[in-house]
């Protein structure tokens, strides 16, 4: 299992991804999960996946190889794609088509793949988008009334995002509230785990201006998740019914 979240800010956009792969109590392993493709001063996607590694690991494959493709158009890359919902839709297919092969392959035994994955990103003249592609390649776009997406195990962590994220949320703030909406997933699902990829992507800069992976142990984290498990003990105490 997995957990990402994506938030898309009148200041910018921040992501959060787990990287546990999880195909049995005794086969766990880490995987990148966020990957960023870049032409600095021009364009900026990031995309995060979850669900079948062999799916996300093909799509996320062929999709940098079309990039690195000397031949390649506005049709096949999606670093010269005309708009974000173009790349949007450049991702869904080939998830789409990634999945279908994989599921015929998979049909002889009776089973099959999944994986959906957030795209954000923002090109030179356009707005920041942030998209979820589903598993048939359609996709939901974040709005100024849902200003996050999550994939994988999301129901944990919502209910704090539910209550502080606005689109006016500064990006520190972003960056805390999704810290803290991975550690409630991390203490209530085994199969999400460290370490952690945060990025962060300024309106404009059209680059990822911050990037940083937090590993089991990291200080500063368990330092936040103490302060925050403390905060509401403090705070459930002080409620009276």
């Amino acid at each position: 299992m997995t957990y990402c979240v994506g938030l898309l800010l009148n200041d910018g956009m921040v992501l959060l991804s787990d990287t546990r792969t999880n195909a049995g109590l005794d086969n766990i392993s880490t995987y990148r999960k966020m990957f960023t493709f870049e032409d600095p001063g021009e364009r900026v996607i990031a995309i995060m996946t979850a669900g079948s590694l062999s799916v996300t690991q093909t799509t996320i494959a062929r999709l940098r190889e079309a990039v690195e493709d000397p031949e390649s158009t506005e049709e096949t890359s999606i670093l010269k794609a005309p708009t974000l919902l173009k790349v949007a839709d450049m991702v869904g297919n080939m998830l789409a088509r990634v999945r279908g092969e994989i599921d015929e392959k998979l049909a002889v035994m009776e089973q099959g793949a999944s994986a959906s994955m957030i795209v954000a990103g923002q090109r030179r003249g356009g707005a920041m988008r942030l998209f979820l592609i589903y598993p048939e390649g359609n996709f939901i776009e974040a709005t100024e009334d849902t200003p996050f997406l999550q994939i994988g195990e999301h129901k944990y962590g919502k209910p704090i995002l539910d209550r502080v994220v606005k689109p006016s949320t500064s990006l520190a703030d972003a960056q805390k509230a999704v810290l803290l909406s991975m550690d409630s997933t991390l203490r209530s699902n085994l199969s999400v785990g460290m370490p952690l990829d945060l990025a962060v992507i300024e309106k404009d800069a059209l680059r990822v201006t911050q990037k940083r992976r937090i590993e089991a142990g990291d200080e500063q984290f368990r330092a936040m998740s103490e302060a925050w498990s403390k905060a509401l003990r403090d705070g459930f105490v002080q409620i009276n019914i």
